[in-house]
């Protein structure tokens, strides 16, 4: 029912617009208005406009076109008891003014239709491109086609308001959580890096870091390349890309630590302390080192749920008989 806002709105403007049918062809003004014209016919209107009654005309086309283009997305109209009421009074109006042209009405019936065209295809199929930023707390997203993405903070995703052509593209900097609906026949592409992400319908986590890029696939099938050199993950899979990486390998996931965002859980499962401390600073905001090189890969085995920084470097301290020294913002371990 697009084209019946602008069949609606001309109606109410039809009574003023019929009184000054006599002058020269509204193809050419519609081709002036959308600044389509030649010189020749530019200058054949301005001469036309210089009479008062044929300006005023003109002045109505325009601010119909205007108009309808908002009109069309804030209308509130019943619009199929509007639009029988609209041929109801349309018909017998045309009837009663048998001395108007028949051929004139189709002809502005016709201009309004393509205006109407024009302004769909302007306003409702242009995509747009979209860019969602966390930046302080993690956002959730849901795409055109139904995919859920979890943005981590200080992270960002852009995208197509409407998925066009025979792919879904994506591109990422930082880290999200990609939940995708499936679609064999439009590819879901993530770009992150110089890596190219292609999914049919999975879930799976996009982190990069100093260049790097980590995959960690949850379900299904994803598809990582860089270079023109492709490696296949499935469930509980993981690759990590570096910048100078001549050839892509995968291996399995070793912890659950990169859902920490998602489920506000740290799950260690004989994660080396370097790694847990990581996530930590990512997680807090925090600046924890670990001051004695010795204890970078102790492992440990525990589930932090949704607690303080203070909580977790106090299980830490006991768990490794590990001194916490703080000197100004910074946490040492040692």
């Amino acid at each position: 029912m697009i084209f019946y806002h602008y069949y609606y709105y001309c109606y109410q403007n039809f009574n003023t617009l019929e009184q000054n049918f006599d002058h020269i062809n509204d193809d050419l003004l519609v081709k002036y208005l959308l600044n389509e014209a030649t010189t020749d016919e530019q200058e054949q209107v301005k001469q036309w406009l210089t009479d008062d009654v044929n300006l005023a005309y003109y002045n109505q086309l325009q601010k119909i076109w205007d108009d309808s283009r908002q009109l069309s997305l804030t209308s509130t109209v019943d619009e199929n008891r509007a639009w029988q009421r609209f041929q109801e009074k349309i018909h017998p109006a045309a009837v009663r003014r048998t001395s108007f042209s028949w051929t004139r009405i189709a002809a502005s019936i016709a201009i309004i239709v393509g205006i109407g065209v024009l302004g769909y295809w302007i306003f409702n199929d242009r995509a747009k491109e979209i860019t969602v930023v966390a930046q302080e707390a993690v956002l959730n997203d849901t795409l055109s086609d139904g995919s859920v993405v979890t943005v981590n903070k200080g992270s960002s995703i852009s995208y197509l308001s409407k998925f066009k052509g025979e792919t879904r593209q994506v591109s990422l900097k930082g880290e999200a959580f990609f939940k995708v609906t499936p679609n064999k026949k439009k590819p879901f592409i993530i770009s992150v890096n110089d890596v190219r992400i292609t999914v049919v319908g999975t879930s799976f986590n996009v982190r990069t870091i100093n260049g790097n890029t980590e995959v960690i696939v949850e379900t299904g099938i994803v598809k990582v390349t860089r270079g023109g050199k492709t490696v296949e993950l499935r469930a509980n899979e993981e690759t990590t890309v570096g910048a100078k990486d001549s050839a892509l390998t995968k291996e399995k996931v070793s912890d659950q630590l990169y859902k920490y965002y998602r489920t506000k859980e740290f799950v260690c499962d004989d994660t080396p302390l370097w790694k847990l401390v990581e996530v930590i600073n990512e997680a807090y905001n925090s600046h924890v080192v670990i001051g004695n090189p010795a204890l970078k890969d102790l492992r440990i085995n525990t589930t932090f749920n949704n607690e303080s920084l203070d909580q977790v470097l106090n299980v830490i301290s006991i768990t490794f008989n590990i001194k916490l020294v703080k000197e100004g913002d910074t946490i040492i371990l040692q």
